[in-house]
């Protein structure tokens, strides 16, 4: 499998928040607008403000056209987040499609680097902040972790225990979402301090992981 599929997987997200599955191409583009509007709104007010009437004013749409796919604003919200989601996962899989790794960071930097992208030019992608991670088949471990372990591992070979890499992955994307969601709350374009550090301690972090148990699984 490649890198790409090994990324994108399977796509849920829009059939868990959206009422009314779009059929056709105009509905497809009406929900797009109405997610758009609620992207900008949550650039300027913060979600916790967000209203379906506001939604539907921005949008140029009457409440019941937004009604007709959310039941709530928070159906809006998650409906946004997985956009967001999707959008970011497809980041990724367009770095990683014919790229040459050098290490594993390479793989890891690259996932930082989309996730900073999104937040610069993706309008509302900072409803992913904090949200509830979608799960692994297993149920443990946030799902684009044993995603990227799976890159990892088909182009490195296995770091030691399956588990503890996906584990480990798991606790930096939540170092990652911190820092780089706290980067762009104190810089609009995104603090670089906080940027820079976040690369430095996600990878001092699992480089004291992975690599010392290589070194350790290679003495033994």
């Amino acid at each position: 499998m490649s890198n790409v599929d090994l990324i994108l997987g399977t796509d849920h997200a829009r059939k868990r928040a959206v009422r009314t599955e779009p059929t056709q191409r105009r509905s497809s583009q009406r929900l797009d607008a109405l997610l758009d509007a609620a992207a900008e709104i949550v650039d300027e007010i913060g979600f916790e403000r967000l209203t379906t009437q506001m939604v539907a004013e921005r949008a140029g749409a009457s409440i019941g056209t937004v009604y007709r796919y959310f039941p709530d604003r928070v159906a809006v919200l998650h409906s946004l987040r997985e956009r967001s989601v999707r959008r970011y996962r497809e980041r990724v899989a367009d770095l990683f499609d014919g790229t040459a790794f050098d290490g594993w960071w390479h793989a890891v930097e690259l996932a930082v680097d989309a996730c900073i992208d999104l937040y610069r030019d993706e309008p509302g992608f900072s409803v992913i902040h904090g949200s509830e991670r979608e799960l692994s088949d297993d149920g443990i471990e946030p799902e684009f972790a044993d995603r990227l372990a799976s890159v990892i591992e088909a182009e490195f070979g296995e770091l030691g225990d399956g588990e503890e890499l996906r584990f480990r992955l798991g606790v930096a994307i939540e170092l990652v979402d911190s820092l780089v969601n706290r980067a762009f709350m104190r810089d609009p374009a995104g603090d670089e301090r906080y940027l820079r550090e976040a690369k430095r301690v996600v990878r001092e972090y699992l480089e004291g992981a992975l690599d010392g148990r290589r070194r350790v699984e290679s003495a033994a």
